[in-house]
Order: C-alpha cells, then sequence, then structure tokens
C-alpha cells in the first residue's frame, strides 16, 4: 500500500504519518463517507468547510453531468456562455444591499488575491496610487497564494516562504481566553481591538492603506469568534481614512453563520467580499469576488474596446462550476439551508458546551453551525492532544477538523439533532481518552 501512494505528496498533510495508517474515502451521501471497506464516516465538517447541503445531492450531480455533455469548456476571455451570467445574477440577490458585481475564480486563495489587486488597482484607477499597502490580521487565513499567506497571520503558513509581499502589516488577533472563554455566541470583550487599526494607520498614515482584509469568524486558525461591536468599529475605522473593507467570507459564505453571508449576520457589509467553498457545495472547484457597484465603475473608464481589468483565469466561470454552483443555489432555496444554521445553533451550543470540564478543554466557541473546542496542548507537544482526538473519533466512525490544539466542526447545514449529539458524544469520550 505504501509504495502504491508513495507518488503524491498530500497536501496540509502528515504525509509519512497518513501513509502509515491512511484514512481514504470512497463514497459520499447526505451526512456520510464511507472507506473503501465499507465503513460510514459521520462528516462533521462539511468535507472541508464545503459541502454545505450534504454529499452527492441530486440537483447538483444533474446539472455537472448534463453540463459536461453540453459543453465542457467555454474561453472566459472576451467570449460568455449563459450560466456565467446567469449566476452571478443569482449571487447578487444573495448579498448585502450594494454589492452587485461578481468576478469569477476558481478557489479562495484566488479570490483573495483577486480581492487583493483590486483594491490596489481601484486606488490607482482613481488617482491615489499611493494606496498600495495592505492590512490583514494576526491569526488569519486567506488561503496560500503569495498575497493570501502575505495579508495571512498563521505563522506555519508564512515562515518558509521568504519575504513574502512588501508593504503589508497586520493588526492584533481577538482571541482572549482570560476575559472570553466559553463564550455562548459572539464574546463579550474586545471590540476595543479593532482600535489597533487607528495605530497602523498612524504609523503608515491612511494614504498609503489600500485595504484591511479580516475573516468575519476566523476559521482555520482555530473557530475565532469576532467580539460584539468589533467589526462595526472596523468599518466606521476604514471608512474615516477612506480605506476598503474586505471580508473574506470563504467559509462564512453560504449560510454558516445563518446567514446566507457573515456580513448580514453580523450587520456589516464590506467593500469587498471573497466566497468559495459552498458556492459549489464543493463539487467543482470555484470561487468569486462580490464588489459594491462604484468599485466596478471606477473601473469602467476610457475607450469601451479596452480590456479595464488586466486580471483572470483560464478557469474563471467554467461551465461545470457554473452548473454546479446554480444546483446548488437551487438546492439552498428549496430546502432553506441558508439560513437553517440560525435554527439550530441553539441545540448545537448546548451541545457543545457539555463539553465544558472535561479534561483539558480551556475554551468552547460557536456561531450557528461552526465550532471550535481547544484543548490544552500537551507539555513540548503542541498540536498532539487535538490529533489524537482527530485519530480517535475516526476510528469511531466521525470525522472533525484540528487546527493546532483546537478541533474545528462545521457539518452540513442539513445536519439533524441525532447526528450533533453522536458528533459531540464521540469528540467527548475521546477527549477523555486523550487525556
Amino acid at each position: 500500500m505504501l509504495q502504491d501512494m508513495d507518488a503524491y505528496w498530500m497536501p496540509f498533510t502528515a504525509n509519512r504519518q497518513f501513509k502509515k495508517a491512511p484514512r481514504l474515502l470512497a463514497k459520499a451521501a447526505g451526512m456520510h463517507f464511507w472507506t473503501p471497506e465499507g465503513r460510514e464516516i459521520l462528516d462533521g465538517v462539511a468535507g472541508l468547510w464545503c459541502v454545505n447541503a450534504g454529499h452527492a445531492r441530486p440537483k447538483i450531480v444533474k446539472a455537472i453531468a448534463e453540463q459536461a455533455a453540453e459543453m465542457d469548456y467555454a474561453p472566459p476571455f472576451q467570449m460568455g456562455h449563459p450560466k456565467a451570467f446567469a449566476l452571478a445574477e443569482q449571487l447578487v440577490k444573495l448579498t448585502p444591499p450594494g454589492m452587485n458585481k461578481v468576478f469569477f475564480t476558481n478557489s479562495g486563495s484566488e479570490s483573495v488575491d483577486t480581492a487583493l489587486k483590486m483594491a490596489i488597482a481601484y486606488h490607482r484607477v482613481r488617482g491615489e496610487g499611493a494606496r498600495t499597502r495592505l492590512i490583514g490580521r494576526e491569526r488569519g487565513y486567506h488561503g496560500v497564494n503569495f498575497g493570501g499567506i502575505s495579508v495571512g497571520g498563521m505563522v506555519a503558513n508564512r515562515k518558509m516562504f521568504g519575504t513574502l509581499l512588501a508593504g503589508v502589516d497586520h493588526i492584533r488577533h481577538t482571541h482572549d481566553l482570560a476575559r472570553n472563554a466559553f463564550s455562548v455566541g459572539q464574546p463579550a470583550h474586545g471590540a476595543e481591538l479593532a482600535d489597533d487599526l487607528e495605530r497602523l494607520v498612524a504609523l503608515h498614515d491612511a494614504s498609503t492603506i489600500a485595504a484591511v482584509i479580516v475573516e468575519p469568524v476566523a476559521g482555520s486558525t482555530g473557530v475565532l469568534i469576532p467580539p460584539v461591536g468589533y467589526l462595526q468599529r472596523l468599518r466606521e475605522i476604514c471608512d474615516r481614512h477612506g480605506i476598503l473593507l474586505i471580508f473574506d467570507e470563504v467559509i462564512t459564505g453560504f449560510g454558516r453563520t445563518g446567514n446566507p453571508f457573515g456580513a448580514q449576520t453580523f450587520g456589516v457589509t464590506p467593500d469587498i467580499m471573497t466566497v468559495a467553498k459552498g458556492i459549489t457545495n464543493g463539487a467543482v472547484p470555484m470561487g468569486a469576488v462580490l464588489v459594491k457597484q462604484e468599485i466596478h465603475d471606477a473601473f469602467m473608464q476610457g475607450p469601451e474596446h479596452l480590456i479595464e481589468f488586466f486580471h483572470g483565469y483560464t478557469y474563471s466561470a467554467h461551465p461545470l462550476a457554473c452548473a454546479a454552483a446554480l444546483g446548488t443555489l437551487e438546492t439552498y432555496a428549496d430546502e432553506g439551508l441558508l439560513t437553517r444554521a440560525s435554527q439550530l445553533q441553539g441545540y448545537f451550543a448546548d451541545a457543545l458546551h457539555s463539553l465544558k470540564g472535561l479534561p483539558h478543554v480551556i475554551d468552547i466557541r460557536n456561531l450557528g453551525l461552526v465550532g471550535g473546542i481547544e484543548l490544552q496542548p500537551f507539555a513540548g507537544q503542541p498540536t498532539k492532544r487535538a490529533f489524537d482526538v482527530f485519530l480517535d473519533c475516526w476510528e469511531q466512525g466521525v470525522m472533525i477538523r484540528t487546527t493546532g490544539d483546537t478541533i474545528a466542526l462545521s457539518p452540513p447545514l442539513i445536519i439533524e439533532k441525532p447526528h450533533i449529539d453522536r458528533l459531540v458524544d464521540t469528540i467527548a469520550a475521546a477527549i477523555k481518552r486523550a487525556a
């Protein structure tokens, strides 16, 4: 088996450990995966934060198959196809008011780099070409392209890749165990942390800053929920200094927080929003950047035959991806999935917080249908306790995700209460065994 697996260098994986004891998936439907041996695995993380409608949904499968038979590919430069325009029209019906332009990419990483380029170019076409600086946040995750890891703030994703982009700085993260441990929903303390942006404005001057990018809920760093009032204050500071605010909604988009987008859950509208993952239910790679009208219009100058924005991808608005996305949006609408998390979040929160008091559980965080359980690391062995829980849960037929020593949960939005019970009970038993 090891020899058969030798050629594949796996992403974000402990390759040597995996190939000694492979965890293979062969089939998926609804809330479950199955291994090649036929063992059923409850999916507690929607694949990788993306399968929001559950696996192998009929309308999505049918849309992809029909599109592949009709037209497998269409060039996106100087050409178009009907489903690209139809999808964009459907998406802007879900966005906050004013965010009515869509630029298609193929992943969250590409969406972030596209958004950063848009922000810098927007200021240039408006005559403020000195605004080139980008501000991210400590512990932020914005994909793995150079732009994304530059504004990102997760050390392991950055440290091996040189000096990254120039002209990037970071505001403080919002994680505050001392004041906010075991908060249910948004923590009460920490709105003032947004004022750290004023420190960077004072250091660099607002006239040099193009944009600030944050995740409404920081997912990959361990499910960090924004304090009450934090995002509102960040919006106010950006407005005061003419800085664009970008929300990375690759994880929070498409129902995860109880609304179509986190922007609506928190009542804060950014200037640019990046999405991916749930846009196609994970069935075909796709991302998008959602933009306010005035940002788009700033580029629509000069002779009409000239390209306004020199950016795009060979697979932008790929026909199969557009078909999958249209099938996904129809499935979300049919079943009310984009708001279903708001109906289940109370039960989900109670189940998660029932783990308080278990050995080495130092914090529990939740919002909508996303949750984080932070564990005290083994002395001198960071990440190992959570990874042991991950392996234990896998053996018990439940798939979770870990980041550092935090267990991260983001189940498909079709989850039912018995699934939540099994998910949390399995984690509880595994935590006790890992103590």
